[in-house]
């Protein structure tokens, strides 16, 4: 099956598939994500493979959007992901988002979320789209806030004890 990819003013945003299996790697492993999204222990390329096959592949193919791998056009360069998912112990879909320290503060989480958010709202006809983020991480908050999304509560994943704040946009 052929998945849609979007494109914003410098952005190409296409599903994120095996052959990212190096930037995925590369991303998993920053700062950032393993402070505010976790530890994935994914130390290889060949493990970032599987990470794809069975933590984004399935979705896709389930629902029709998943990951998104950002790919800035004017140089191909591969800088961030942005996506909707579909997480256990959250109702509903959720928009989440993370790039190489290189590319942040640079308007491209805004520019790729707006556009994500667009497209879950009209192609995919999904009414409400949540965001959840640490307490710690204004940037997210704050990103999150200047979509749109309003703070409604706290909650907690399965398996995990941090208590995580909860965003909220209906169409």
């Amino acid at each position: 099956m052929e998945y849609k990819t979007f494109e914003t003013e410098r952005l190409i945003i296409r599903p994120t598939s095996e052959n990212d299996s190096e930037f995925i790697l590369k991303l998993l492993n920053t700062p950032k994500w393993i402070k505010y999204i976790g530890e994935r222990n994914v130390k290889t390329e060949e493990g970032a493979k599987m990470y794809i096959r069975e933590k984004m592949i399935p979705q896709l193919e389930r629902l029709g959007y998943s990951n998104y791998t950002l790919i800035r056009k004017k140089d191909n360069q591969k800088i961030g992901t942005c996506g909707l998912y579909d997480r256990e112990g959250l109702e509903g879909i959720d928009i989440g988002f993370a790039f190489l320290p290189e590319y942040e503060k640079k308007g491209f989480a805004f520019e790729a979320s707006s556009k994500v958010m667009d497209i879950a709202f009209n192609e995919f006809e999904i009414k409400v789209i949540s965001a959840i983020t640490t307490k710690d991480n204004i940037s997210s908050q704050r990103l999150l806030e200047k979509l749109g999304l309003k703070l409604t509560e706290t909650t907690k994943l399965p398996n995990d004890d941090e208590e995580l704040l909860v965003y909220k946009i209906e169409k």
